[in-house]
C-alpha cells in the first residue's frame, strides 16, 4: 500500500471539516448530521470515521480552524498598545468599532455558528464539552474578556477612569450586552423574514456603539483625568 502522508491527512480532514463549516451556514448546528457531512464530501462512511470518530470532534476541529482563519487578537492588541497615548474613552470606541466590523463581516459565518454554539451548550451541555473541552488556546471573545479586565484594573489604578462598578461586573455587563446584540442581530437578519419595522436598527454597528457610549459611561471616561 502506498504511504499515506501527512499533507494527505491534513487535505482529507480540511475537506470533511470545511464541508461541515458550509452546512452549519446552511443549516443550525444542531441540526448537521454525519450524514450531511457524508454527502457533501461525497466520501464514504469509512472515509469520514477514519479521521474522525463523531461530528463532535468534526466540530471541533472546523472551529480550530476558524479560529486561526479569523482573528482579531492582533487588532485588539494593536488598539490596547495606544493606552497611553490615547484617552479612554476614544480606547473603548476604537474597540467596539472593531468588533462592529468583525461582526459584521462574520454575521452569516462564525458569529451565527458562536451563536448557534451557545444555544447547543443550553440543552446538550455533554457535546459543548467535547466540541470546546479541548481547543488549544482562548477564542476572540476569551482573549479581549482578558486583556480589557487588566486594561481596566490599570486604568483604574493609574485614576485614568473612575468605574461605577468594579473591574469583574463591568466585564460581565460587556459580555451579556455583546451576547444580547448577538443574538439580536442574528435572529432578525439569518432566521426571521418577515419585515421587521426595527429591522434598520438591528445591525452591529449602530448597537454596538450605543454599548462604547453606555460602558464609557460606566467607566466615568468623560469625567476621569487624562
Amino acid at each position: 500500500m502506498p504511504k499515506v502522508t501527512e499533507e494527505y491527512i491534513a487535505s482529507k480532514k480540511k475537506r470533511i471539516t470545511d464541508a461541515a463549516y458550509a452546512l452549519c451556514l446552511q443549516k443550525t448546528v444542531s441540526t448537521v448530521t454525519m450524514q450531511d457531512i457524508i454527502d457533501r464530501t461525497g466520501l464514504s462512511q469509512g472515509g469520514i470515521y477514519r479521521f474522525y470518530k463523531d461530528i463532535d470532534e468534526i466540530f471541533a476541529d472546523m472551529i480550530r480552524q476558524m479560529r486561526e482563519r479569523v482573528s482579531i487578537k492582533g487588532k485588539i492588541d494593536e488598539i490596547l498598545e495606544q493606552k497611553d497615548e490615547l484617552p479612554p474613552r476614544m480606547i473603548t470606541d476604537r474597540l467596539f468599532a472593531m468588533l462592529a466590523d468583525f461582526m459584521e463581516s462574520e454575521l452569516m459565518g462564525i458569529e451565527k455558528i458562536d451563536f448557534e454554539l451557545s444555544v447547543l451548550a443550553m440543552n446538550r451541555p455533554d457535546r459543548i464539552e467535547k466540541i470546546m473541552g479541548g481547543l488549544p488556546e482562548a477564542g476572540n471573545m476569551e482573549y479581549l474578556t482578558l486583556r480589557t479586565m487588566a486594561y481596566f484594573k490599570e486604568q483604574m489604578e493609574r485614576g485614568r477612569i473612575r468605574p461605577r462598578v468594579n473591574a469583574e461586573e463591568l466585564l460581565a455587563f460587556i459580555s451579556s450586552a455583546y451576547g444580547g446584540i448577538q443574538m439580536t442581530c442574528i435572529v432578525n437578519n439569518c432566521y426571521r423574514h418577515e419585515r421587521n419595522p426595527l429591522a434598520a436598527l438591528y445591525q452591529p454597528r449602530s448597537l454596538l456603539k450605543i454599548l462604547a457610549q453606555t460602558v464609557n459611561e460606566l467607566i466615568g471616561a468623560g469625567e476621569a483625568r487624562i
